[in-house]
């Protein structure tokens, strides 16, 4: 598998430091609103990464934070006066109902900040005794010119940073660059005790010793998104490699930014989206199903009408299934297995789908051959087939889709009444008997109740209109 690292902006071949084990972490969300359809394309991207590399054999341990304090944390529990746990503590739950409705899995871990203290403060005083940070005035400062790699990651130099407008100027720090490791505290504001007296963490510390307190000093792949890559990731490389003296990730994997109908997400535009908001509209599941066609790397554009067509896409999939399970269910079980061009024509769709997925995750090729993989389910179901091909081609089709976490919910069996149960029965005597007539009159009858009749080699398939 390759993926491409943006600390060496190149696709590269993927090889764990411990054979056959993955340590991944991934930048959680700061918990003080509901997500947006921005946060939700890094959630469901890096979950599919996992489910990939778990498929392929890796034993994957992977940690997602949550950010539980922070300045919009304290000013929502302020304007409602109440407890920053309180808010960091709600939406935390509402986080894992999108979550789960995106088809996220959870994490092993999803360490928080505020359980994490001991361990930050510990970090950050290792930092100043070795001469990389530095206190001010309650205040506590990354020295980005002691660490001659800054810059790294971002491709960016140290000089010209300083000079650009995404540096915060303060008369506490040494140099524009320096970066926050401790926060003193502020009227209003939840503190810990700390050798500098009571603050909190910075941004970018929790992740550092987050990351190395569940994975490890180095761990094999640390993921996010696009906008987190300076000065977010940069300042996490920076004070990781000061405090420990090794690499703090082998590879560093980002997704690119997602548009509202070609224009940038903003409030002020009114285009910004929470994820709960779009679940008023469509089953989740569409949004997840979306995500997957385009590259995980490449800007993807959202709007109303791309959402309907992933819709009707992940339907066409959900009716492939459905013919499968139906087919498998009302044929006669032999003990025929599939034939050889069956199942090597199975296994071409395997391999071409894993090709497409080790080559840097590309999810609209591999999406795009379950495609192709439906078509001929769909074809071959129309053909006398033994009950050993179905079951192939069910199995084959569920480890397919199940790697990207879509066609994943089970269709609950639903109940007709008595009389359309008895009107599809006498539609199927009819046939039997010829008096094609009748059985299109009961046709139209049972579609005036909603009720649409396929019929298939296997049987006749009914489904609500």
């Amino acid at each position: 598998m390759k993926l491409y690292n943006t600390l060496t902006r190149k696709k590269e071949e993927f090889v764990p430091i411990e054979e056959g084990k993955v340590r991944m972490y991934s930048c959680g969300p700061t918990v003080y609103n509901f997500f947006h359809i921005g946060n939700a394309r890094p959630f469901i991207m890096f979950d599919i990464l996992r489910r990939y590399l778990e498929y392929i054999g890796y034993d994957v341990k992977f940690v997602q934070n949550f950010t539980d304090v922070d300045d919009k944390i304290i000013n929502r529990a302020n304007d409602e006066g109440v407890e920053p746990s309180e808010i960091s503590e709600r939406y935390i739950a509402e986080y894992f109902k999108d979550a789960d409705a995106l088809g996220i899995k959870r994490a092993d871990v999803h360490p928080k900040v505020t359980e994490t203290m001991d361990d930050i403060i510990e970090f950050i005083k290792d930092l100043v005794d070795k001469g990389y940070a530095y206190e001010s005035d309650g205040d506590v400062y990354f020295d980005s010119h002691k660490f001659n790699e800054y810059g790294k990651l971002s491709g960016q130099d140290l000089e010209e940073l300083e000079l650009g407008s995404r540096i915060d100027i303060s008369d506490k720090k040494k140099h524009p660059a320096d970066f926050t490791l401790w926060k003193a505290k502020k009227e209003g504001e939840p503190g810990w005790n700390s050798p500098w007296g009571e603050g909190r963490p910075g941004w970018h510390i929790e992740c550092s010793v987050m990351a190395r307190k569940h994975l490890g000093e180095t761990i094999d792949i640390h993921s996010g998104g696009q906008d987190l890559v300076f000065p977010h990731h940069e300042n996490e490389i920076a004070q990781s490699e000061a405090r420990n003296g090794k690499p703090f990730s082998k590879y560093w994997v980002h997704n690119g930014y997602i548009n509202i109908n070609n224009e940038k997400m903003s409030k002020s535009k009114g285009n910004f989206f929470t994820v709960r908001d779009i679940a008023k509209e469509v089953d989740l599941e569409v949004v997840r199903f979306f995500m997957l066609s385009a590259h995980y790397r490449n800007p993807i554009n959202y709007s109303g009408d791309l959402l309907m067509q992933a819709k009707a896409g992940l339907e066409r999939l959900y009716n492939t299934r459905e013919k499968l399970q139906f087919a498998a269910e009302n044929t006669q079980k032999d003990k025929m297995a599939a034939s050889a061009e069956d199942r090597g024509q199975f296994e071409q769709y395997r391999e071409r789908f894993k090709q497409a997925m080790d080559d840097d995750l590309n999810t609209a090729d591999a999406v795009s051959v379950i495609f192709e993989l439906s078509r001929f389910l769909n074809t071959k179901l129309d053909e006398e087939v033994s009950h050993g091909f179905m079951e192939m081609g069910e199995s084959i089709f569920d480890e397919l889709t199940g790697v990207l976490g879509i066609v994943c919910q089970k269709a609950e069996e639903e109940l007709l009444d008595e009389e359309v149960e008895q009107l599809i029965q006498d539609r199927i005597d009819a046939r039997k008997g010829k008096d094609f007539k009748r059985a299109d009159e009961i046709r139209d009858m049972l579609k005036d109740k909603g009720i649409v009749l396929e019929d298939t080699r296997q049987g006749t398939k009914w489904k609500r209109a």
